[in-house]
């Protein structure tokens, strides 16, 4: 896989969706790779003693699968050197999310190429995170 020329982008690129079936297992996957142990993302009980209908992605997790969505555009030499998000509606098992986003600004620093990304990440219940990215790419000469 390539990295995105960063010669190629443009302020009002859209970046190719990415959609995810958020399974329990994901969710609680995402809870253990992060070593968050709170039990509302893993105990359906406790969950539901807190008035959750199931249990519910963890923030590192969002942090992780926004960073995927950003990478996955960008490629493999693409550095996110920024990342802002707000939560919005949670996220429980059999929940379809769905991230999409845009180019805001296209910059040079040196030998860097930054992108400024906006994005969110829509479920059935609304929007689950939005959030602005800045990312890194190397600028390659152009082709002679």
């Amino acid at each position: 896989m390539s990295s995105v020329d960063w010669n190629t982008i443009s302020v009002g690129d859209a970046l190719p969706a990415l959609v995810i079936d958020m399974s329990a297992t994901r969710i609680v996957a995402g809870a253990i790779a992060s070593r968050d142990f709170m039990p509302v993302h893993h105990d359906r009980a406790y969950a539901n003693q807190q008035g959750a209908p199931d249990i519910f992605m963890n923030i590192l997790s969002d942090t992780g699968w926004c960073s995927r969505f950003l990478t996955d555009w960008a490629g493999p030499d693409a550095m996110v050197k920024r990342l802002a998000i707000r939560l919005g509606v949670p996220v429980f098992p059999g929940h379809v999310l769905t991230y999409t986003g845009s180019v805001t600004a296209v910059a040079r620093d040196g030998d860097d190429g930054l992108v400024e990304v906006e994005f969110s990440a829509v479920n059935e219940l609304g929007e689950h995170v939005g959030g602005t990215a800045t990312l890194n790419l190397p600028i390659r000469a152009p082709a002679v």
